[in-house]
């Protein structure tokens, strides 16, 4: 696991408010589903679903060395050679 010495303080509610730096990063956007899960004692947050590492689409994915491209995304990176 990577530490990003980013703190934020669970409100009254909770919630919390994840730093635009991790959001870019991860390519989470507004109204995005996430998902979280236990590993000892650290809470893991992930994007859920499958989605286009490139465009976030879930349509018409496949699996390339392990990660989902959707056909359209495949199809623009051929035709930049």
């Amino acid at each position: 696991m990577k530490y990003t010495g980013m703190v934020r303080r669970l409100d009254e509610m909770g919630r919390i408010i994840l730093p635009v730096e991790l959001r870019r990063h991860c390519r989470i956007r507004k109204g995005a589903n996430l998902e979280f899960s236990l590993r000892g004692d650290c809470v893991v947050l992930r994007k859920h679903g499958q989605n286009c590492i490139f465009c976030d689409s879930s349509d018409d994915l496949m699996v390339f060395r392990g990660k989902h491209v959707c056909r359209k995304c495949i199809a623009d990176a051929k035709s930049i050679h």
